[in-house]
């Protein structure tokens, strides 16, 4: 069980940083993961009068508020059109709608699971967060850094020409992905950002140009080999080490045929 002393809503971002230096302090979102830990909690710290609840389009980027739901990424018309409706893919077989109504893409990102599809769709994009503290990092890099006491404040999307595509593989609907693959191609570059592997999502990407002449069935095989024989797995309850190379290998070269119109 949880135990919150105290729910304290802040009035800025610097009160919410200042809070969560206490390590008995924690910053709430959707409340979904965090009330299955075990632990007291002095103060929870409320970010919902920040207005960070929103996702802003301009000419050159979205703007994406670390309190926006599941739910509005899945249901955001201009953000799936952008992403070829990958983002709406990655998030629409979590849990359920009511889930999704309440569990933040801030929480997501921070939380750096290794079973996120937040996390692996959005860094197969041309993508940011921007800490409080820290200022605006790359995803990518933000995702191996170590955790912190840090106030994640939004997701930015840079708008680059850009195919993508998501697939994941579950045992049962609802469940985590027993892996999750997202295949982009931006600035001139193709990549595969691999998920629950069960290790935080990577990008692997084509270091050899394997896809450079563009995308057709031996390409797409030898490049989906190279992520298989690349990738790094592990075994856990949803799957072995091997299973996942071998998936890793099938949703990479699904993902590159569906994105050029070949048959898989």
């Amino acid at each position: 069980m949880l135990t919150i002393k105290e729910i304290r809503k802040v009035q800025s971002l610097e009160e919410a940083y200042e809070l969560n230096q206490k390590k008995t302090n924690r910053i709430i979102g959707g409340m979904l993961w965090l009330k299955m830990q075990t632990g007291n909690v002095n103060i929870a710290i409320d970010l919902s009068n920040l207005k960070l609840d929103t996702i802003e389009e301009t000419d050159s980027e979205f703007s994406i508020g670390a309190m926006v739901t599941l739910r509005d990424l899945e249901t955001n018309a201009a953000l799936n059109e952008y992403t070829h409706n990958a983002v709406r893919e990655a998030v629409r077989h979590i849990v359920g709608v009511q889930f999704r109504n309440l569990a933040t893409v801030g929480g997501s990102i921070f939380g750096r699971y290794g079973f996120s599809d937040v996390l692996t769709v959005f860094m197969a994009l041309d993508a940011y967060v921007e800490l409080h503290h820290a200022g605006i990092v790359p995803i990518s890099e933000f995702a191996k850094m170590p955790y912190d006491n840090d106030v994640l404040v939004r997701i930015i999307v840079k708008k680059t020409p850009l195919a993508c595509a998501y697939l994941s593989h579950r045992q049962t609907k609802t469940d985590f992905p027993v892996l999750a693959v997202a295949i982009s191609h931006h600035h001139g570059k193709w990549q595969a950002v691999v998920g629950a592997t069960p290790h935080r999502a990577a990008v692997i990407a084509d270091e050899n140009n394997i896809l450079s002449g563009g995308l057709n069935t031996e390409s797409t095989k030898k490049f989906a080999q190279y992520v298989k024989e690349t990738v790094k797995t592990d075994s856990n309850i949803r799957g072995s080490a091997a299973y996942r190379k071998h998936l890793a290998y099938v949703l990479t070269k699904r993902a590159l045929s569906s994105i050029g119109g070949i048959d898989a």
